[in-house]
């Protein structure tokens, strides 16, 4: 009887699946870069400075409309800026793969809030440009653009 255990174990054992050796698949980059962008928006709200010192490359650059801003200004302005914003989220992102190390997020922010001027709902068109290296995914480059009312 022990014999025929051992072996119904063994069969078992050897038909099964390696339980030590199988990895949970890494998520797909545009998954990953979606959830980032979304991490954005929530970075947005609790003017999280630590999460766009981690999602900026130093060499970021940002432009929205005519203005352009370096990453000390966006950290800068997002951590401690006049603007408070209480909601955001992002719709209609896409990500346009370049390769294993390159990608460009399109899609809508749509952010509300309080600033200098009382209230606001803005919608903007983004374009992120994400690299992927020592640090993980970071952002290179991004463009805004304020849909006017």
């Amino acid at each position: 009887m022990r014999r025929l255990l051992s072996s119904a174990t063994l069969l078992l054992t050897l038909a099964a699946p390696p339980l030590v050796a199988q990895k949970t698949a890494a998520a797909s980059p545009a998954a990953e870069l979606v959830r980032l962008e979304n991490q954005w928006t929530t970075g947005v709200v609790k003017r999280d400075r630590a999460l766009f010192e981690k999602l900026l490359a130093p060499k970021f650059v940002y432009t929205e409309n005519e203005q352009m801003m370096s990453r000390a200004d966006v950290i800068h302005e997002v951590a401690e800026g006049s603007d408070r914003v209480t909601a955001a989220h992002n719709e209609g992102m896409v990500v346009h793969e370049y390769g294993p190390t390159t990608a460009v997020v399109t899609g809508w922010l749509v952010t509300s809030g309080k600033g200098k001027s009382g209230a606001f709902n803005r919608r903007y068109r983004f374009t992120d440009t994400w690299v992927k290296g020592d640090r993980g995914w970071q952002i290179v480059a991004a463009q805004d653009y304020l849909l006017p009312k």
